[in-house]
């Protein structure tokens, strides 16, 4: 695609957004409409609403829900009953969400449209971003993608992450050619399932056009520390092979070697000796911009768990590259774009899409006191919900989405803040996941869950009369990968004063295994089939620690009287009592059992 009709295509789809975030209160009644339209038959909204359905019909007999309300209609959708239980159109496929129900993965309905609605926001990107940074055509994006396994439900249906879906797709494997969107990387090393030989020739084609690059990044934060790390590792392999003109013979990935071998058909020494005397630096600080000198940014989900990565990234990129977030989604739906890219990372607010589902929200308040008052298995009253523009400026809301795939006012479990408008549409800064304590990669471990990998694990710990009197946690990014911290304070439990016990390893380390085993499948599946975190720790504390921890707490304003010990420490001065506290440390001996 030439210059002109790429700038053609920009302009227009600009345009589209205006008009789009300009008539938002329209698009939303019309998208409602759409939904229940096409939905009208199915037996879900049979279930609270009699005959033809409409807007108003719908915000008043409609209940707001959870997965665990959906999930039986899914299930039987899985096992082979006809889509029409909860959709108008046959579903496609189920995406697997990072979240989980009873250990498995979340699984969402996913109709063919949903594919255009995603690919409709994908398009957005550049030509938002081309109006703040220009002449990225004339390079390329080296962006590290990866698929992951796919399943299967019982009836047939392909079972896969929304990003894998989309990869999968005629949508982004017979695209026309776009200057816009040139990859380093072939698309047989993005479709390889295997990942570690899909980083190294994701970072083999990046390093051969290192001074074509001119943005670079992953999905996640944590997958672009990933990739730093795997090239720590491998870059002599790496280099041997832009040297050689040959592929290492441990990529044995049938198209992977095709496309690599065509990159490598000319053997370049110069360019091994100027990646290999970059590489050999004592320091990394900087290494990105080193290595691809004519970077302009680095795009990656930066919000929320994944900003604990920010530090991290500007080290590698000396602090030189600005940290660009562009769009906000879930496996549920698409929601939204930044429009202003080159924001600090704190500012990353993200502009509504009216047309991606019909968007309602629940009213947490003014004030972060207020966020986790309403319990995530509390009933709503659908009269206690709010438009997408009625939302106030300042106030935080837990979005619900109803979907044309047949999710009705489903909470999303992101706790956002209104920072302001454009036009009609309302802005968000992505806040919290309510309930969620400890986030490395995909994971998102919640403090039931936590607690219910300690209730067993600490049952190993019986027979050596020792008692686990207090427990908290901490998600340890310092290194990659990153991986749990688990401060446990442990006593005789059978002595009238609290003292320290002297436990064998083996069996600390076998308290660190059984957590591990008792957290959910997604965790255990980045843990043993990723690699994207790294073994569970237990830091074991002196007697007395948890006590001088409320007390820090107290002297920095906590009540007396409401203390309850945070399950998760975010506080550095409470991270430092801890560590300065700790009398052991022991990790999981083994990854944890998974099976794809």
């Amino acid at each position: 695609m030439d210059g002109k009709k790429l700038e053609y295509k920009g302009v227009e789809a600009l345009k589209e957004l205006e008009k789009l975030t300009t008539k938002a209160e329209e698009v939303q009644e019309d998208i409602l409409k759409k939904i229940l339209a096409q939905n009208e038959e199915t037996d879900y909204l049979n279930k609270y609403i009699v005959g033809s359905k409409n807007v108003s019909q719908f915000k008043r007999c409609v209940p707001v829900i959870t997965y665990k309300d959906i999930r039986p209609y899914i299930v039987r959708i899985a096992n082979g009953e006809n889509s029409s239980l909860i959709t108008g159109h046959s579903l496609t496929e189920m995406l697997c969400s990072s979240g989980t129900s009873a250990g498995e993965p979340k699984l969402m309905p996913s109709i063919a449209e949903d594919l255009d609605r995603r690919t409709f926001l994908y398009n957005l990107i550049m030509p938002i971003i081309n109006q703040y940074v220009p002449g990225l055509e004339e390079g390329k994006a080296m962006f590290l993608y990866f698929v992951k396994a796919e399943m299967s439900t019982p009836c047939g249906l392909p079972a896969r992450t929304v990003l894998t879906s989309y990869y999968k797709s005629p949508h982004f494997k017979c695209r026309a050619h776009d200057s816009f969107n040139d990859y380093t990387s072939p698309d047989q090393a993005i479709l390889c399932y295997d990942s570690n030989q899909s980083m190294y020739c994701q970072l083999l084609a990046g390093l051969i056009h290192r001074h074509k690059v001119l943005r670079l990044g992953a999905v996640f934060a944590s997958a672009l520390l990933r990739a730093i790390s795997f090239l720590e590792r491998n870059w002599r392999n790496l280099c041997h092979d832009i040297r050689t003109g040959n592929l290492n013979a441990t990529i044995n990935d049938p198209g992977c070697r095709s496309a690599m071998s065509i990159m490598l058909s000319s053997p370049d020494p110069n360019l091994a000796d100027e990646i290999e005397e970059i590489c050999r630096c004592p320091s990394w600080k900087g290494i990105i911009c080193l290595l691809w000198p004519n970077a302009k940014y680095i795009e990656a989900v930066v919000t929320g768990s994944m900003s604990q990565y920010i530090p991290s990234l500007k080290y590698y990129s000396d602090e030189k590259l600005p940290l660009v977030c562009t769009m906000y989604a879930s496996s549920e739906c698409y929601f939204g774009v930044n429009l202003k890219p080159l924001c600090d990372p704190s500012e990353v607010s993200f502009t509504m899409l009216p047309n991606m589902g019909f968007f309602e929200f629940i009213p947490l308040g003014d004030s972060r006191t207020f966020l986790m008052d309403l319990d995530e298995d509390e009933d709503v009253p659908q009269s206690q919900l709010v438009d997408l523009v009625h939302v106030v400026v300042g106030c935080y809301y837990e979005l619900v989405v109803t979907t044309f795939s047949g999710l009705y006012r489903y909470r999303i479990g992101d706790v956002l803040q209104v920072t302001g408008f454009h036009n009609q549409t309302p802005q968000f800064r992505f806040i919290c996941r309510r309930n969620v304590l400890l986030s490395i990669d995909n994971d998102k471990t919640n403090e039931e869950d936590l607690h219910k990998s300690i209730t067993v694990a600490k049952k190993l710990l019986d027979p050596y009369n020792a008692l686990l009197v207090e427990y908290t946690s901490f998600a340890d990014t310092s290194s990659v990968p990153g991986h749990y911290v688990i401060y446990w304070e442990i006593i005789h439990s059978t002595s009238v004063v609290d003292k320290a016990i002297s436990i064998d390893a083996k069996v600390l380390k076998e308290c660190c295994i059984a957590m591990e085993e008792e957290l959910d499948y997604i965790y255990r599946r980045c843990r043993t089939n990723d690699k994207s975190i790294g073994p569970l720790e237990i830091r074991v504390v002196k007697p007395g620690t948890f006590d001088s921890l409320m007390d820090l707490f107290i002297t920095q304003g906590a009540s007396i009287n409401q203390y309850k010990t945070p399950r998760c420490i975010k506080s550095k001065a409470a991270l430092k009592l801890l560590n300065n506290n700790v009398s052991a440390c022991y990790f999981s001996p083994r990854d944890p059992a998974w099976i794809a």
